[in-house]
């Protein structure tokens, strides 16, 4: 069977090929519908390949393609001699049925070029597989991304025309006029928040950020569960931190409202057994899925969601800086960089928000107003610029536990700065914190 394999025919059509570059040759104008769509390595045969990219080079240098200088460039690359050059490029001149097809011939060697691209995708699957070399989650994991870059390139948009988006921004309006609630974003639950954000929107990244034990957690588990609840979708989270245990147990303790020591240390009386079964009940009626895997990366994640895809409401990642990013650097800046850029990518590309936990440096600690700011952002400034939204969590009684503070350091409410919103204003929202559950709360008569 291996043999008939190697044996077979690559996916090409020497006719389309030729006739693309003569459509360019015959009509020098159809460079800019090629050079839109095609790219040199959609070429199968090497001496196309070079012809095209004499082509682009002429093109992106806005001189006039021809005969003459074609063939000047191409004996320069050594890709023919002179006579060699004037013999084919007159054969694919000659060949071509018509210029006006062009756009025909384009989409022909587009798709031999994404066949032979999962071709290629395929065999370095089956190299992996027989060689066994890595686990096989992570096997699949790769070969399912490589097939998603061989589908996404084909689904590439190009320029859409004012009308035609005006046309569907027209109707998004009219949908939020008769429908609010349809047409805005996901809302977080907290009316505080939302009263800045309107929801979070489809396809953007919202980063959490906090020092460590300021509840980080707390508040993207709170956002998701309120999520799950009010919108019926799926809700998957990513935690690197703790396991789906903990993660569990900790919503537990926030959906029952039973002191988080007590469940840890198995001191739960009959009343506290009763609250648990009727959170339970309420937990398991909700779609969230969690998954506690380590060290993972964006195309890992990529992997699993899209296998979730159907009905998804909200991805929550605790917390990046526990994430590994394909691209190896020893550069942690460029690092998460890469992560932030590649996380708002998947977050478009699945249409729905995005939540990660970030942590904050300690910028905060050395100032006397301890409030976080965006620059307090751990190990890139790249999560500045990609982020739709960054909201930061400041609690008096953290920094102020003696109570102290003439703000009232025991008070049960927390401050989330929204630092950054894309789609509106940013400043501060109040929400509620009961501690011994890791709880935050919508303060409803402040907001309503």
């Amino acid at each position: 069977m291996t043999n008939d394999i190697t044996q077979r025919r690559m996916p090409f059509s020497l006719e389309a090929e030729q006739s693309v570059l003569g459509s360019v040759l015959v009509d020098a104008e159809k460079i800019t519908e090629a050079a839109g769509v095609l790219k040199s390595e959609d070429f199968y045969l090497d001496e196309h390949k070079e012809i095209f990219l004499a082509m682009q080079e002429m093109f992106n240098a806005d001189r006039k393609i021809d005969v003459v200088t074609l063939i000047d460039i191409l004996v320069r690359r050594g890709v023919y001699d002179r006579e060699r050059s004037m013999d084919y490029l007159k054969v694919i001149a000659d060949t071509v049925p018509s210029a006006s097809n062009v756009s025909d011939y384009i989409r022909i060697v587009k798709e031999k070029s994404l066949l032979r691209k999962l071709i290629a995708a395929c065999d370095d699957t089956l190299d992996e597989a027989y060689a066994e070399s890595d686990d096989v989650r992570m096997i699949l994991d790769r070969a399912e991304q490589r097939v998603y870059d061989v589908n996404d390139e084909n689904n590439s948009r190009g320029f859409m025309h004012i009308r035609d988006i005006l046309v569907g921004t027209y109707d998004h309006l009219k949908l939020i006029q008769d429908n609010p609630q349809e047409a805005s974003g996901t809302p977080t639950g907290f009316l505080g928040i939302d009263r800045f954000i309107v929801g979070l929107g489809k396809g953007d990244l919202c980063i959490i950020g906090a020092r460590p034990g300021m509840g980080k957690t707390a508040l993207a588990m709170g956002i998701a569960l309120n999520v799950a609840k009010e919108t019926k979708k799926k809700v998957c989270v990513f935690s690197l931190e703790m396991s789906n245990e903990q993660i569990v147990q900790r919503m537990l303790s926030s959906e029952a409202m039973i002191d988080g020591y007590k469940m840890r240390s198995g001191r739960l009386d009959n009343n506290d057994w009763e609250k648990l079964a009727i959170a339970s009940s309420k937990l398991a009626d909700t779609d969230i899925y969690i998954d506690d895997a380590t060290g993972v990366t964006v195309s890992a994640m990529k992997a699993k969601l899209r296998r979730n895809k159907e009905n998804l409401g909200l991805v929550v990642i605790d917390y990046l800086g526990l994430m590994k990013s394909d691209r190896k650097t020893d550069n942690r800046a460029v690092e998460v960089g890469d992560l932030s850029r590649n996380l708002k990518i998947m977050a478009k590309e699945l249409g729905v928000p995005v939540i990660v936990c970030a942590q904050l440096n300690r910028g905060t600690e050395g100032r006397t107003d301890k409030r976080p700011t965006m620059s307090d952002l751990r190990d890139s400034g790249a999560i500045e610029q990609d982020a739709d939204e960054i909201l930061l969590i400041y609690r008096n009684e953290y920094y102020n536990r003696d109570g102290s503070d003439e703000g009232g350091a025991n008070d049960n409410t927390a401050e989330i700065i929204i630092g950054k919103n894309r789609h509106g204003a940013v400043g501060s929202a109040e929400v509620g914190w009961y501690k011994e559950y890791a709880k935050f709360t919508s303060i409803e008569s402040k907001y309503e």
